[in-house]
């Protein structure tokens, strides 16, 4: 039996979730979307962010002697790279899209034909455009003018954590230290763009996040703190 968690999470500025590629003559790279315009980050790129977020926490941990505990139970969560099917990981993690009403309410305005995808997109999205500097002249440099588009700031996205058994309370809280760190998605996400904020809910629509992170933070406070009698 499964067990779905939802990560909701709000753009704090513009984003772009590229798809690698562009529209010639229009952007030089343009956004993930579907057929009906609606913006959203795939799956496997949304748990592989978890997933750095993870790694930098349990590095943070080892530094300090902490992490051995909770590398297995990383391992549950994100699997290891190039993992076999009978070594992957518990939970799958859908795509981030838009809350469900809203996308109902789209689709059905595009299939009525009161809405096209164009519309829908350019609704959602705005076209920022760049130029690279001389570094010693401080003039724009020519034949660099780049279109990119981007997801506008305020854009809520939920995407299903699913998991094939249920979580451990460890499991739990790891994941929900990992959604407190996840702060950044996205093309240029170091440069300034993507900044997000994020929350872990369960089935029932709660919000757990600190009620699972407190747990993280009091399981490192009491290892710490058995260190510490130890020495």
């Amino acid at each position: 039996m499964t067990t779905t968690f939802w990560l909701k999470f709000i753009l704090k500025s513009d984003a772009t979730f590229g798809r690698g590629d562009g529209v010639a003559g229009a952007v030089d790279s343009e956004v993930q979307h579907d057929a009906y315009g609606l913006p959203y980050l795939g799956g496997r790129t949304l748990k592989g962010l978890l997933g750095e977020e993870c790694a930098n926490i349990l590095f943070a941990l080892e530094c300090q002697g902490q992490a051995h505990p909770w590398k297995d139970v990383a391992k549950r969560l994100f699997g290891n790279p190039g993992s076999q099917d009978t070594d992957q990981s518990l939970m799958h993690v859908g795509d981030a899209r838009l809350p469900e009403n809203l996308r109902q309410a789209v689709r059905q305005g595009v299939e009525r034909g009161e809405l096209t995808r164009e519309q829908v997109l350019h609704s959602l999205t705005a076209i920022r455009r760049q130029m690279a500097v001389d570094a010693k002249t401080g003039a724009p440099r020519k034949e660099t003018l780049r279109a990119t588009r981007v997801i506008l700031r305020e854009t809520p996205f939920e995407a299903a954590l699913t998991f094939l058994t249920d979580p451990t309370p460890d499991d739990l809280a790891l994941l929900a230290a990992c959604v407190k760190a996840f702060r950044r998605a996205g093309t240029g996400r170091n440069r300034g763009r993507g900044e997000v904020e994020a929350w872990l809910y369960d089935a029932q629509g709660r919000d757990v996040t600190n009620e699972h992170f407190t747990r993280f933070q009091q399981a490192i406070e009491q290892e710490a703190k058995n260190e510490s009698l130890d020495l």
